[in-house]
């Protein structure tokens, strides 16, 4: 999180933020060097009448300033290159997560994990409790496990939007029609937070991004929980109704085809 008078980054919180805070130190030291020598040059012909306005040709000096610029550009690329390749591999993640923009809420949604589905809304001001963040937190928080690689998938329903968490170093585009991906990986626990980073109307402000890493432990026992939740409802309806399709909204979990998530899981989860 940053804090008031803050000038530099955030704490990194994922091993792709670190490489990212590392390749902003080396080029900003490329970028002093390259900005001292220049004043330097600078400063020297301003204050020395010892100059030469007669060298009309020198290839020499050519050939230095051509080959040094390609150097440096050669040490800011490849590290850059480097990163780009990191940021699009994805390598054996444990489950997949599914990011939806809509104007202006996400919806998320744990295809691994029975297909649980919530949305997530920014919560109104007058609702905030003490201490908690304006324009920041939401109602339903995406939860995750530490350590643990993960699939994010990100796409849009109406217009662009963009799913960024800058502690964890992500910024993916969510674009209507296409499935973006990117690697998700927290290595500590704590409350992450975002924004939409792409001007998607007129409350563009107001889609706030809120993730909640947690131990594998804990987010298990959290997943079989939000689970039981919803198959518990279920089950209610299901006696009531008979085999008719229930439409269940238990406030947190929203789901179509619960009769078969009953089906698959009920006797998995009898002993949660």
């Amino acid at each position: 999180m940053s804090q008031p008078s803050q000038l530099g980054f955030q704490d990194a919180a994922s091993p792709m933020m670190e490489e990212l805070l590392y390749f902003h130190d080396h080029a900003m030291m490329v970028v002093i060097l390259i900005s001292t020598f220049v004043l330097y040059i600078i400063a020297a012909m301003t204050s020395t009448k010892l100059t030469s306005t007669l060298t009309l040709d020198s290839q020499e000096l050519e050939m230095i300033w051509t080959f040094l610029p390609a150097v440096i550009l050669v040490l800011l690329a490849l590290p850059s290159l480097r990163l780009l390749y990191l940021m699009d591999e994805v390598d054996s993640p444990h489950f997949t997560i599914k990011a939806v923009g809509h104007q202006w809420y996400w919806t998320y949604e744990y295809t691994d994990h029975a297909g649980l589905t919530f949305d997530s809304y920014m919560t109104p001001p007058q609702e905030l409790a003490p201490g908690q963040f304006r324009l920041l937190e939401v109602d339903c928080r995406l939860l995750v496990p530490t350590n643990t690689p993960m699939r994010l998938l990100v796409t849009a329903d109406d217009v662009i939007h963009s799913w960024a968490v800058p502690t964890l170093g992500i910024k993916v585009d969510a674009v209507p029609g296409r499935l973006n991906q990117t690697i998700l990986f927290t290595s500590r626990p704590g409350v992450y937070y975002g924004q939409c980073s792409e001007i998607c109307g007129a409350n563009h402000s107001f889609m706030p991004i809120v993730v909640e890493a947690v131990s594998p432990t804990s987010f298990d026992t959290q997943m079989r929980q939000w689970l039981w939740q919803v198959l518990s409802a279920l089950q209610q309806e299901v006696m009531h109704y008979g085999t008719q399709t229930p439409t269940i909204d238990s406030g947190v979990l929203l789901k179509d085809d619960y009769l078969g998530i009953l089906e698959n899981h009920w006797s998995e989860l009898e002993w949660a």
